[in-house]
């Protein structure tokens, strides 16, 4: 992969889902259990991504998420990071949702795009198992 990232992540275990509350709504306790979750609060939204049997059913909410973790930390300073993974997926014709942290990058896909995803991913050079 001559002059691109070939990064290695990691697919974690378990189902996500993406949660939306009002934007003045209370951080709820289901939301910041075990493992990851990740609550972003703006002015439009309260938007939460965690497992997804940890989310009420009367909560609005996209279930079926796996998540990829990208091997951390990355260094600020790095360029092309999301699009060295969201080009080749985009040409797989698998859509994504994304999250950053301090130390790194997360990709979610449909669990259904999943096998496409990996291979899409190992096809541009990226190294990708199983967390």
């Amino acid at each position: 992969m001559s002059g691109r990232l070939a990064l290695r992540l990691e697919v974690l275990p378990g189902r996500f889902a993406v949660a939306r509350l009002p934007s003045d709504a209370p951080a709820p306790r289901w939301a910041a259990g075990d493992g990851f979750h990740s609550i972003t609060r703006t002015a439009q939204e309260l938007s939460i991504v965690c497992p997804e049997n940890a989310v009420p059913k009367e909560v609005r909410s996209e279930a079926g998420f796996r998540a990829l973790r990208i091997a951390g930390p990355l260094d600020f300073q790095l360029v092309g990071i999301l699009l060295s993974l969201a080009r080749p997926l985009a040409e797989a014709g698998v859509s994504i949702f994304s999250l950053s942290t301090f130390d790194t990058d997360y990709i979610f896909v449909r669990e259904d795009q999943l096998e496409r995803a990996l291979a899409a991913l190992g096809g541009a050079g990226h190294e990708v198992v199983e967390g």
